[in-house]
């Protein structure tokens, strides 16, 4: 029902209390397209979603693959790997303000003294950064426990067969492992993708709120401004009916 009205809701003009309507058919849908923010928010997310999504896959199958081939210390790595994923966006958002807070932050204290000025709050680079690393450093549990149940229903049998037929460690690894796992590859893709266009919210909110001049503010952010805090139902319910195509497309 949310889904439905927020569409019935896009095709309307309406007050900042959604008390009065007017009908605008798909008047919402042609101002978003011609809004440079929108388009802007739309880059900002699909650049966090594939900066986000390809490195924390990529660390996640690398770390799974040597955990798994520990025996004994192979559940106290995974315990210890899994607990950033028990934190939830906004917390984690908040450790890593305090860890990057331009004056006193223990990061920024130790850029400084390397030479490099840094301010998130000011550079957008160094704002996109920061959103980027908590979204991966959080991520990543995700990734690390589905390789690493996919790695461990491979059976050992073919990977003997191959160590029999003479293939080396990478061989092993491109020719057998990588193929056996696509499908979960491509279920991390997926969830990671959909994971940074709505879950990085609270990340944005607490680190940067969408700053600096907007530069980090995503489509489910400029929904959340443009509906609670501009007050205009009717362009935030377009946005938000777009995210959900872009998402499900």
């Amino acid at each position: 029902w949310p889904s439905v009205n927020a569409i019935i809701q896009s095709l309307f003009f309406s007050d900042a209390f959604g008390i009065h309507h007017h009908f605008s058919g798909l008047q919402n849908y042609f101002d978003l397209l011609a809004d440079p923010g929108f388009i802007k928010a739309l880059i900002v997310s699909v650049t966090i979603g594939f900066m986000v999504t390809i490195p924390t896959i990529a660390a996640g199958l690398l770390v799974a693959f040597f955990v798994n081939q520990r025996q004994k210390s192979r559940l106290w790595y995974k315990s210890l790997l899994l607990c950033p994923y028990a934190v939830a966006p906004a917390v984690a958002a908040l450790l890593w303000r305090f860890l990057c807070q331009p004056v006193r932050g223990w990061l920024t204290c130790f850029l400084n003294q390397t030479g490099i000025d840094f301010n998130y709050l000011t550079h957008v680079n160094q704002a996109f950064l920061v959103v980027i690393l908590t979204a991966s450093w959080q991520q990543f549990s995700y990734n690390f426990l589905f390789y690493l149940g996919a790695l461990k229903a491979i059976p050992k049998t073919l990977l003997e067969a191959a160590i029999l037929d003479g293939a080396s460690g990478w061989q092993r690894f491109w020719q057998i492992i990588v193929p056996l796992i696509s499908p979960t590859t491509f279920f991390l893709f997926v969830m990671n993708m959909i994971y940074t266009f709505f879950d990085t919210f609270g990340i944005i909110d607490v680190l940067t709120n969408g700053g600096p001049e907007n530069n980090t503010e995503s489509l489910i952010y400029k929904v959340y401004n443009d509906g609670f805090v501009n007050m205009d139902p009717g362009s935030s319910s377009a946005q938000s009916v777009l995210l959900m195509l872009v998402v499900t497309l």
